[in-house]
């Protein structure tokens, strides 16, 4: 087997907990936090770790878990919180895999349903105790590795501005079966509509409502190719609500009618 998977799971704390490993780890360890804040020994300093902050580390690297109240929630204004997701591995994929490229110790990312499911069902697959499938498992770490590189490359390129704007794609993403309006992404990220509109627009050079007709164009034709559904179905089940606007939007894109097309 390419890759081990030692221990992996979400983890939640509510009381103190400190980890010392400063003679230096044996495996990778992968950590994101989900939610509240702690503290982790990042580049040789202990820093503080915010949600949407992810953490890695390779065999050899010292590392350092505290998690403890802050001043505020010392003088009883609070409580302690910290929700994780980690894993543990190591194997000769992972090897290769950390070898592509320079890995910082700690990137901000925008937590994904589409990786994080895969990070589920790793943890579901290690509860399976003797039913473990090994083959299967490395597969997921793989998958789950690739979909972090992902999410780290789309920081870099938008830095700065790319948390946000990230969050907004990802609402899109998730919802564009449904129909929802432009102040529905801007609640979710905390900005007014107008600022929602200009941020989108500059990261990604296209407005919302184009980037929700390009996802809903692309799953109708997916529906369209290899599904029985009348054109009608797929209009409402792809977020257009209706197949006139449906038909109009995609012989724009497309120069056919769906009819024609499919």
């Amino acid at each position: 087997m390419l890759s081990e998977i030692l221990s992996c799971n979400y983890s939640y704390h509510t009381n103190p907990f400190h980890f010392n490993n400063l003679a230096g780890l044996s495996a990778y360890v992968i950590r994101l936090q989900m939610d509240g804040s702690c503290e982790a020994l990042v580049d040789g300093k202990m820093q503080r770790i915010e949600a949407g902050d992810l953490l890695l580390f390779r065999p050899g690297d010292s590392y350092q878990l505290n998690i403890a109240p802050t001043p505020s929630q010392e003088s009883g204004q609070g409580e302690i919180s910290s929700g994780d997701y980690y894993i543990i591995c190591r194997g000769s994929w992972l090897d290769e895999w950390w070898s592509r490229k320079d890995r910082p110790q700690k990137v901000k990312v925008v937590p994904d349903e589409r990786w994080l499911s895969i990070w589920q069902a790793l943890i579901l697959e290690k509860r399976r105790f003797e039913a473990e499938d090994p083959e299967l498992a490395d597969y997921l770490l793989r998958a789950l590795c690739l979909g972090i590189d992902r999410a780290i490359a789309t920081q870099s390129v938008l830095q700065g501005k790319s948390f946000v704007a990230t969050r907004m794609k990802n609402f899109i993403d998730e919802n564009a079966a449904r129909s929802f309006t432009v102040a529905e992404v801007a609640k979710y990220v905390g900005l007014s509509v107008s600022r929602t509109v200009h941020l989108f627009k500059e990261c990604y050079g296209m407005t919302i409502i184009q980037y929700t007709q390009n996802v809903r164009l692309s799953m109708a034709l997916d529906r369209i190719k290899y599904s029985t559904m009348t054109l009608e179905q797929i209009a409402v089940t792809c977020g257009f609500g209706s197949y006139s606007y449906f038909y109009r939007v995609f012989r724009q894109k497309y120069g056919v009618s769906p009819a024609a097309y499919r």
